[in-house]
């Protein structure tokens, strides 16, 4: 039986792996909806933190990070902000696209463990959807101010505005429309793995 669940974490990790590596590669991952472009990567991040606990979350956190990281060269969806931001410092670019997405990841997946003891599965993968959504954006928007606030590239799109005024506006309806997704296809998704029987792994 252990070795079964063992069996499936892999193939859980491998799917969502493969599922990233899609959505960082093609347009697949990012739904235009007007001006705004949403991105669907948070998502993989999202359940393998509900199926397989913090280290799912973090390892499926950081192959997030790397591909983001990659696209600032270009290679997948090309980030322009990333581009800006790896010809300032490559270094500190590595850890503002790498450290908020495992980051994200691992604390999902401590959430996720809290609620499910608390309220039951299925509704904690709702909760994990959303804060795979909101700590990504948080994470993220926090990283860009702290690591490159004083750059003239972010000076000039914070305009003088307050940081967290600047940061609502920069993320705006694009981040609301992330948490709405994200809440709701894990929650679906993750309900459905439950109702198969495929989750909970340590079923016995």
């Amino acid at each position: 039986m252990k070795k079964n669940a063992s069996v499936r974490a892999l193939t859980i990790l491998a799917l969502m792996t493969a599922l990233l590596i899609v959505f960082s590669f093609t347009p697949i991952g990012s739904i235009p909806v007007g001006p705004l472009v949403i991105t669907l990567n948070i998502i993989p991040v999202a359940i393998a933190a509900v199926a397989l606990g913090p280290k799912g979350g973090l390892a499926m956190g950081c192959v997030f990070g790397l591909l983001s990281f990659l696209q600032c060269f270009g290679i997948g969806v090309p980030s322009g902000m990333g581009a800006m931001l790896v010809s300032i410092n490559p270094f500190l670019a590595f850890v503002q696209r790498f450290v908020p997405r495992a980051l994200d990841g691992l604390l999902v997946g401590v959430i996720f463990s809290a609620c499910e003891r608390g309220i039951g599965a299925r509704p904690a993968c709702f909760i994990a959807g959303f804060c795979s959504a909101f700590l990504n954006t948080l994470f993220f928007m926090s990283a860009l101010v702290l690591l490159f606030g004083n750059t003239e590239y972010v000076q000039g799109l914070i305009a003088g505005r307050n940081v967290i005024v600047f940061i609502c506006a920069f993320v705006g309806v694009n981040a609301v429309v992330e948490m709405v997704s994200s809440t709701l296809i894990t929650g679906l998704v993750g309900s459905a793995l439950y109702q198969a029987h495929i989750l909970p792994l340590k079923e016995s």
